[in-house]
């Protein structure tokens, strides 16, 4: 797909916010991408710890509650592509049920994504749609639980948040990259750490300038 004067609205976490980043306009991946290939426009719709799920209790920081599938309305309508990047917070500290595929309701994880991959659809019908599952964190290789209420939250691993997004992409017409397969960063490795994520989870310049490279990519190729 050729990029050249393309508006793209990218819907995200921290991460496509741009926490980590000291220089969010030379070096956010967004910033990056729009000037490695001469975009027209780029919309930055990342909030810093909301989900794609609806969350059952309230959460300590209201903002974190300000899930995908309510913010999706507010994009500008005159994108060419609508890129959604996240999961990973779901999995870190969101309370919903992860569900199963085929889910409709937006009180499961699987049920929000095939929501918010429809009504994506019917808001910008124009558009070519895209996923990006997460990519590796310094805990994707265990179950995740909320540290004071693990109570209400289920054992799972972050791949199988990623596995119901990438089989419910098809049916909603989204191109689907799974991150923790193009990115080759993993935090859990130390050098990584130390590179690209000092935190375990969100990447620094230099690993947002990796992550820009690694969409441009995956977009050049759809």
């Amino acid at each position: 797909m050729d990029l050249k004067d393309k508006t793209i609205n990218f819907l995200g976490d921290s991460i496509t916010e741009g926490a980590g980043v000291e220089d969010i306009e030379a070096n956010r991946f967004d910033n990056v991408i729009k000037k490695k290939c001469d975009l027209k426009r780029v919309n930055n719709y990342g909030v810093g710890g909301s989900r794609i799920a609806y969350q059952r209790h309230p959460s300590d920081k209201a903002r974190y509650d300000m899930d995908f599938c309510g913010r999706c309305f507010d994009m500008d309508k005159s994108a060419d592509i609508i890129v959604v990047f996240g999961g990973v917070n779901d999995y870190l500290h969101g309370d919903a049920p992860i569900g199963n595929f085929g889910d409709k309701t937006r009180e499961t994880f699987a049920g929000s994504v095939d929501y918010l991959m429809r009504k994506i659809r019917e808001l910008y019908p124009d558009a070519t749609y895209v996923f990006f599952t997460p990519a590796h964190c310094f805990c994707d290789d265990g179950f995740s639980q909320i540290p004071d209420k693990p109570e209400v939250r289920e054992e799972h691993y972050l791949s199988e948040y990623s596995e119901l997004i990438k089989k419910t992409a098809p049916l909603h017409g989204f191109q689907v990259f799974d991150l923790s397969e193009e990115l080759k960063i993993d935090p859990k490795n130390e050098e990584d750490r130390v590179k690209y994520a000092p935190d375990g989870l969100h990447f620094n310049d230099e690993g947002h300038k990796i992550l820009a490279d690694v969409m441009i990519d995956c977009l050049l190729s759809i």
